[in-house]
């Protein structure tokens, strides 16, 4: 990734650029611009197609851009969910597993992957925090994307990694729910009509407005690009926002369960 960030930064400047100038042409923002330069990030398939027009389509970028095949920590199956989740202005999930991994913290990452089978090896385990913490970033530098989540109760009451871990991770969660583009709800433990028993459901609305959907199981994903599965799954995520508690009393429970440990 660094050296297609080179490549990228080379053929801004050579076309006179600053980085803010390229931004507003490409459409995307400053930031997201300056972390595909630097290596810290993927590029989206959008921001390849307008960089190349926006400096004369010598073809070097769509050429490099093939060669970007392993990101570190992310699952195979993952990365091209990750890349539209990347420039997405809604992104929607339910979890009943496991704490997403949007919200997730370094220690719960750890307590993860200190059950992960087979074993996970030292690199493994550090590359897969590594991702999680650089996808993190997304909640703080796309202000104006709005993300949503609707979490199990049992997920924290499961204390995976013990009291101490469990403790970090709620304060880490109400520190989220803080932010205005984030709206954090909980479905509580006892719950007589739930619209989301088939499984968890991730969401998102690409800048073009186009909606997708994410599967994932056992050691596979499903990237779902049907518009008349995506409905359903919209609607059933829909229906789990009015069946979960209340954005203001998910934050009360969190609290007291925090309270609790």
């Amino acid at each position: 990734m660094r050296t297609f960030g080179a490549v990228l930064q080379a053929l801004r400047e050579h076309a006179g650029l600053s980085r803010q100038e390229f931004a507003e042409l490409v459409r995307f923002s400053k930031h997201t611009v300056a972390s595909v330069e630097l290596g810290r990030r993927m590029p989206d398939p959008a921001l390849v197609e307008r960089s190349e027009e926006a400096t004369g389509n010598t073809g070097a970028l769509r050429k490099s851009v093939r060669h970007l095949a392993r990101q570190p920590g992310l699952a195979a199956w993952f990365r091209t969910w990750a890349r539209l989740e990347a420039t997405a202005i809604v992104l929607y999930t339910y979890e009943c597993r496991m704490i997403p991994g949007l919200l997730q913290t370094e220690a719960y990452v750890r307590a993860l992957c200190a059950d992960q089978l087979p074993p996970m090896d030292d690199v493994q385990i550090e590359e897969r925090w590594a991702a999680r913490a650089e996808r993190q970033q997304l909640l703080r530098e796309r202000p104006n994307t709005a993300f949503g989540f609707i979490l199990e109760e049992h997920l924290f009451l499961r204390r995976t990694g013990g009291d101490e871990v469990t403790r970090e991770l709620i304060d880490h969660v109400l520190e989220i729910a803080e932010l205005r583009n984030v709206e954090i709800q909980v479905m509580p433990l006892v719950q007589q009509s739930h619209s989301g028993l088939h499984g968890p459901i991730r969401l998102l609305e690409t800048p073009e407005n186009k909606w997708f959907a994410y599967n994932e199981g056992q050691e596979s994903g499903q990237l779902i690009s049907d518009s008349k599965v995506v409905s359903v799954l919209q609607r059933r995520y829909a229906r789990m926002r009015s069946q979960a508690l209340t954005i203001q009393d998910s934050v009360s429970l969190l609290q007291r369960m925090r309270g609790d440990l």
